[in-house]
């Protein structure tokens, strides 16, 4: 029953963590459009106070923005996003370590156990909380409910504290790796949209070059800024996403190593005291 309660809790969730993700994307991508079209796109940017065909104000960089063209609202967008799921995922990590310093409480654990405190331990978890102390509180129960059972061995009772601490592993972790996939492809996605405003900047400029008589060098500049703006907007994304990765990537390691750690402890515990 309670790890049938557990997985029920576990897919509400997942099912809000993808509401929230998918909601998010679009919110993004219209702030973005908003943001290019009436911030940057202001007249007030602009000589003549036309964003279509004036030039951008001397030193103003919001005009020099809005003229990198229409890819730029979707790369302000996706940047947007590498933002919001950096904050949302480091305040669930967070949440995940506990309250407290995670190496500390994993050490505290294990001397609680050495000492034959289990109570004490458990409390200690209650403390904690967070999904690391909730994986090694469910150990801990299944080494108390060991205590009790008659029918097995004592290296049965070892697998199956293991293997209540790997369930309750399975079902708390995964929450902490999710939406890193959305980080993880805004890596690709912000380099290739990148490409695309550079090279329809290209595309642009050529354009102009290859106007009959003296080249249009309004039109060409502009072809030429839309493409660096681009590659800039591209490269800024795509360079944040992959450090926000990597951070949760090894915040996650650590504390995935914390878990083996102090369900190694529980498992060797229980052995030694049970011979």
């Amino acid at each position: 029953m309670a790890t049938a309660t557990k997985a029920t809790t576990a897919k509400k969730e997942n099912s809000g963590s993808n509401i929230f993700a998918s909601m998010s994307i679009v919110i993004c991508i219209l702030v973005g459009v908003i943001l290019w079209k009436f911030v940057m796109g202001s007249p007030g940017n602009f000589e003549g106070g036309d964003p279509e065909n004036g030039h951008p104000l001397p030193g103003n960089y919001f005009g020099m923005v809005y003229k990198g063209g229409y890819v730029v609202p979707v790369l302000m967008g996706l940047f947007l996003m590498v933002v919001v799921f950096s904050f949302e995922r480091y305040f669930v990590i967070n949440k995940a370590a506990g309250k407290g310093n995670v190496d500390a409480f994993v050490k505290k654990v294990q001397s609680l156990l050495s000492a034959g405190n289990i109570d004490s331990a458990i409390a200690e978890c209650d403390k904690q909380e967070g999904s690391v102390a909730n994986v090694i509180k469910s150990g801990l129960k299944k080494y108390k409910e060991m205590e009790t059972e008659k029918g097995m061995d004592t290296e049965q009772k070892c697998l199956a504290i293991q293997k209540d601490i790997e369930e309750a592993t399975a079902l708390e972790m995964p929450m902490l790796e999710q939406n890193l996939t959305v980080i993880a492809t805004l890596v690709s996605i912000g380099t290739l949209m990148g490409l695309l405003g550079t090279v329809t900047g290209m595309i642009k400029a050529f354009s102009a070059l290859a106007t009959a008589g003296a080249p249009d060098q309004s039109q060409l500049a502009n072809g030429i800024s839309e493409a660096l703006i681009n590659t800039a907007t591209g490269i800024a994304t795509s360079a944040v996403a992959i450090v926000m990765y990597n951070l949760f990537t090894s915040k996650i390691d650590k504390l995935t190593y914390s878990i083996d750690e102090a369900g190694f402890s529980i498992v060797q515990t229980y052995a030694s005291t049970h011979k």
